[in-house]
């Protein structure tokens, strides 16, 4: 496999302005490159990597071996302000979510993620979770299959495609991504077919949101990562899709705003949880799309806390 390349890594050590004596935290530790980039810099302070994908743990400990101020934890990052507190750590000065699946979650056929190979109905980033992709394309309804499509994936063929499955797996069982993948094909006219880009994509990402509840835990998860900011420190996320980033743009413009009753000629003392750090979404620029294909649906927001909540 080779080495995990993040993206946006310049422009997101940048602006999280790293102290060298500071706390920090990957909340999705993935190949460890944003991580190894942030020990760089953190000569003296200490940086804790969550990711619920032992694998990914494996292969950043592996990668960041040097580092004797690095601790791995595996867990969801909805979990992190708990286990943090459970380590003593209740304030931190910086925290980084990148999104998404890895890089080498996508290149290992075996875990189903992808529509390029052919491999079990799997998408668990939690490998020891319940709920896969093959039970999801098997036992969910119709309308509960045709929400998640419409829902996760925008696919608005939703209705079509989950016809096409309720009825093949009325047959046999659905195992396989390829099996899947005809499945989602033979659902679509000739005109969807042609067009650029794989026509699995959208059900294929509905269905690895919905297996590792993605958006579910993502709003409350920012939440709790704002709550353990010192003031002063800054938190960035990396989204890969419309989906998320719609869920992170709201939440910042709330926190960052202060809400003014119309026609009152007040004097405003108060002032916001967050700071946007850019008003405008980062993404990649010429060079690095070249190099890193993954970096065509990158958007990097960061913000600065301003008090507790």
């Amino acid at each position: 496999m080779d080495k995990h390349v993040p993206v946006l890594l310049k422009e997101t050590i940048e602006l999280l302005e790293i102290k060298p004596n500071g706390i920090y935290v990957d909340m999705t530790l993935g190949g460890g490159g944003h991580s190894e980039a942030i020990l760089s810099n953190l000569p003296q302070g200490k940086l804790f990597g969550f990711d619920q994908d032992i694998y990914a743990i494996n292969k950043s400990l592996e990668r960041l071996k040097k580092y004797s101020n690095f601790e791995p934890i595996n867990d969801n990052f909805l979990n992190a302000k708990e286990r943090l507190f459970n380590l003593g750590i209740h304030e931190v000065d910086g925290i980084i979510f990148d999104l998404g699946v890895s890089s080498f979650q996508f290149d290992i056929p075996e875990r189903g993620f992808s529509y390029r190979y052919d491999a079990p109905l799997d998408m668990r980033m939690n490998q020891s979770a319940k709920t896969d992709a093959f039970y999801v394309v098997n036992n969910y309804s119709f309308e509960d299959l045709i929400r998640i499509f419409f829902e996760y994936g925008e696919e608005k063929y939703a209705r079509f495609i989950a016809n096409k499955i309720v009825k093949y797996r009325q047959l046999k069982p659905i195992y396989t991504t390829f099996e899947l993948v005809d499945i989602i094909k033979s659902a679509l006219p000739y005109k969807e077919l042609n067009k650029k880009g794989h026509p699995a994509k959208k059900v294929f990402q509905a269905l690895r949101i919905e297996v590792n509840h993605e958006l579910e835990i993502l709003e409350q998860s920012l939440i709790n990562a704002i709550d353990i900011l010192k003031v002063g420190g800054r938190l960035a996320v990396i989204t890969f899709h419309s989906l998320e980033d719609r869920i992170v743009k709201q939440l910042f413009k709330r926190l960052s705003t202060i809400e003014i009753p119309k026609g009152l000629a007040i004097i405003v003392d108060k002032k916001p949880v967050i700071n946007l750090v850019n008003r405008k979404v980062i993404t990649a620029d010429t060079e690095e799309l070249e190099d890193n294909f993954r970096a065509h649906s990158a958007k990097l927001r960061v913000v600065e806390k301003n008090k507790k909540i």
